[in-house]
Order: C-alpha cells, then structure tokens, then sequence
C-alpha cells in the first residue's frame, strides 16, 4: 500500500520541481514584459495611447494568460496555487472587460472606475514583483524604486479615477496628481481629498504604503546613526566586531560547558 504513496508523492515532488525550473527560465523574460506593460498601463491612464499600443497590450495580456494558465497546469496543487496568486488572478481578468463595448454602451462609469483600480493595483503588484527580484526585496535601492514605481502609478491611478472633468476639485493633468501622490505617500496631506469610492481606496493604499516606508526610512536611519556612534573610540554602544566577538566567547564557553559535562 506504500508504493502507490510514494509513487504520488514523487510526482506531486516531480511537479513542484518543474514548476520551479520553469519559474526560474521565464523570470527574465517575464521581467521584461512586466516593464513594458507598466509603461503601456501608465501611458493609457494619463494619454490617449495609439492602435498600436493597444495592441501590443493585448499581446501582452495573452502572454501573461498564457504563462500564468501554463504554471496553473504544472502546480500540483491547484487550490494552493490560486491562493498564492489572486492579485495575479484578478489583474489577469480585469482587462477583458474593456473588450466589452456593452459596458461603454450602457455607460457603467461606476464599474469601469472599478476596473480600472483593480488593473492599477495588478500592474503594482506586477512591477513590484519584477522589481523584488531585481533588487531581492531588499535594501535602500529597492525602496526607492518601488516608491517611485508606487508614486507614478498612484498618480495616472489618481488622475483616471478623479478627473477635473469629472470630479469636483479633482486633477487637471499628470503633474497636478504626481504632487498630490507625492504628498500623500510622504504623509503631509493636502487640501483635495478624492470623491469617488475607487479614489478613496486607492488614496488609502497609498497612505499605507507612505507609512510604511517612512518606518523603513526612521529604521534604517537610526540603525546608520547607532553604526556610526559605535565607531566613536569613546562610545557605550557595541558595533558589529564588538557582537561578532561576543558570539565567538560564548559559542567558547558553551562549548567548554558541554566538554566539563561530558567528562562528568
């Protein structure tokens, strides 16, 4: 009864190991795409992008359907795998929806705003994602990139969901929202608050993401200041050599420890 267990779990094992090698052959690639859809989604929410844009967007679209549909097939576990992945999921569907000229017939404004929030928050994830892995999520440069990946994005998100045109007070053009974006994720506010239910969560999303990165920055900042105080010759504050070396004496003395108690 063993063998046909082991023979399943081999293959779930087999599996995962495809899907992770496949992962591993597309990251490039798919980092690329993922730059180049930004920049499409980011032209389409401040200008009017040509056919040509359009199209190749569409291309794009496919080919993320089809790499995300072709990991879908390889995962073992589908119901984890979705679970892993629903930005990924719902970004993937959203854009089908502006094929619908129904929608634009029976001018269902309300649920194009939504659309259009949901496909921002996709292409974020998405460029975050690509970033994260040129960066490895960590360190002082990948927060600046994502802050200013965050603050473009937010500011064409801005810009589409709460136009002047359409909105009382709202965003006469890019720069107008790029300043007001800046100013919500640098946490000092300004007079203009958005009107529209969409414009609200996003202006939300963004002041999140303001306060975290000002936690990261007040970190960091006070682990430089700390660093730098524990150089100074006359300093009460232990520096890295003075830790590395507390670690060496004690690792020394447990050991030491753990030889009286054998002997014992």
């Amino acid at each position: 009864m063993s063998e046909p267990h082991s023979s399943a779990e081999e293959n779930e094992h087999e599996r995962w190991r495809t899907l992770h090698e496949l992962e591993d052959w597309l990251e490039t690639p798919m980092q690329i795409l993922s730059l180049v859809w930004l920049g499409l989604v980011l032209a389409e929410m401040i200008w009017s992008t040509t056919d040509f844009f359009a199209v190749l967007g569409l291309v794009i679209w496919g080919i993320f359907i089809a790499e995300f549909a072709l990991r879908f097939f390889l995962a073992p576990a589908k119901l984890r795998f979705l679970k892993r992945n629903p930005i990924t999921v719902i970004a993937l569907v959203a854009p089908a929806f502006r094929f619908l000229t129904l929608l634009r017939a029976l001018r269902f404004l309300r649920f194009a705003r939504t659309l259009r929030l949901v496909r921002l928050v996709g292409t974020v994830n998405r460029g975050l994602n690509a970033l994260g892995k040129s960066f490895g999520r960590r360190g002082l440069g990948y927060v600046v990139a994502a802050t200013v990946l965050v603050t473009t994005l937010g500011a064409a998100g801005m810009l589409s969901l709460e136009p002047a045109d359409e909105v009382q007070g709202g965003f006469t053009d890019f720069g107008h929202a790029l300043w007001w974006t800046a100013m919500v994720i640098a946490t000092m506010g300004s007079d203009f608050w958005p009107r529209t239910g969409e414009g609200r969560l996003l202006c939300l999303l963004l002041a999140l993401y303001g306060f975290t990165v000002f936690g990261y920055l007040a970190a960091s900042l006070a682990a430089f200041f700390i660093e730098q105080e524990s150089k100074a010759p006359d300093s009460n504050v232990p520096g890295a050599s003075e830790l590395a070396s507390l670690r060496q004496e004690i690792a020394a003395l447990r050991a030491d420890l753990n030889r009286h108690a054998d002997r014992n």
